[in-house]
């Protein structure tokens, strides 16, 4: 049974898809933002064609940024896309970018 529970939480918190974020200071509203859904677009970026036009995504946040593997970059981020995510919405060679989430 221990085992069953464990696959479905698996499959609950980890999309299939691999369009998943880890939440930031400013919106991980002390846990309460893991299992929320949010459609992510990028906006702008330091580099110049660094988002894909048109390309809107449905992440859902699995972690929180602080205390996740792969932490922010800087101070202040928003959230932590995983690759699949970020990749589906900006080049690759990035590293950064400006979302618009709701």
């Amino acid at each position: 049974m221990l085992a069953l529970l464990a696959t479905t939480l698996h499959r609950i918190r980890f999309p299939s898809s691999n369009l998943f974020a880890a939440a930031g200071e400013g919106i991980w509203d002390n846990g309460a933002a893991c299992g929320r859904q949010y459609l992510v677009r990028c906006i702008s970026a330091v580099v110049p064609k660094t988002c894909i036009p048109g390309q809107t995504i449905q992440i859902r946040i699995v972690d929180r940024a602080q205390t996740s593997k792969s932490r922010p970059l800087k101070d202040g981020t928003t959230m932590v896309l995983s690759t699949t995510a970020f990749q589906t919405i900006a080049n690759p060679s990035s590293t950064s970018m400006n979302v618009e989430f709701q």
